[in-house]
């Protein structure tokens, strides 16, 4: 009588995660502005142009990852998980006032400021996936997004202070950033474990997703580089 095999496991959110980041990491040296940065090469303008973008960035990405915990409001641990993205877009918004104040921009500057096509289009896909992605594989391709993001803020903290003199309180968005985020990194497990649960996630789905997010990412370093 033959066996029937038995069913591979299934992998936990650990493993699909890990490699998104593995797989969807960008090339070491993709990113030009970062390594002009940390050569100390770029000129000091590019901050100012880095705070006036981000601005309208955070603005949209508050307003996706609001969007996506509302869709998700049948699937608890998805939901949460872009709360707390939200919520980290408000802390965030809040340290990049530190960045504008070194900048010397005004309230008037950054609010009569015309955003440069390149930088936006990150938070524009953003968008697109919050009306139409499967929440839990938008979870899947953002974490692979932040591990390239997270990178390349702690290379810039640590330039604009050894090469650019900026102080601590300019700093502080790009640490914010650079420091190990242990409940977002909780939070996604949850939520992709959720959605490899109920079949919801679909990681190659995902890893669509998030090669674009990190080529909308480099897209954004080199327009403010512009």
């Amino acid at each position: 009588m033959a066996r029937t095999a038995p069913d591979a496991p299934r992998p936990t959110a650990a493993v699909v995660l890990d490699d998104a980041v593995r797989a969807l990491a960008p090339d070491s040296a993709a990113n030009r502005l970062v390594a002009q940065i940390e050569a100390g090469a770029a000129p000091r303008s590019v901050f100012a142009t880095f705070a006036l973008e981000q601005h309208q960035v955070i603005a949209a990405d508050r307003l996706s990852f609001q969007h996506l915990a509302r869709r998700a409001d049948g699937d608890p641990p998805v939901a949460d998980f872009f709360d707390l993205l939200a919520q980290g877009e408000t802390r965030a918004l809040k340290q990049l006032a530190g960045l504008a104040d070194a900048c010397e921009l005004t309230e008037r500057q950054i609010a009569a400021y015309q955003p440069r096509p390149g930088c936006q289009a990150y938070p524009s896909y953003a968008a697109r996936l919050a009306l139409g992605g499967e929440p839990a594989d938008v979870a899947i391709a953002l974490t692979a997004n932040f591990a390239a993001w997270g990178g390349y803020c702690a290379t810039v903290a640590a330039a604009m202070r050894d090469h650019y003199g900026f102080p601590e309180a300019a700093r502080g968005f790009f640490a914010l950033f650079a420091e190990p985020a242990p409940a977002v990194e909780e939070k996604a497990r949850e939520a992709v474990q959720h959605g490899l649960d109920t079949g919801q996630a679909q990681p190659a789905t995902a890893h669509r997703y998030g090669r674009l997010l990190q080529a909308y990412e480099l897209m954004f370093w080199h327009s403010v580089a512009e």
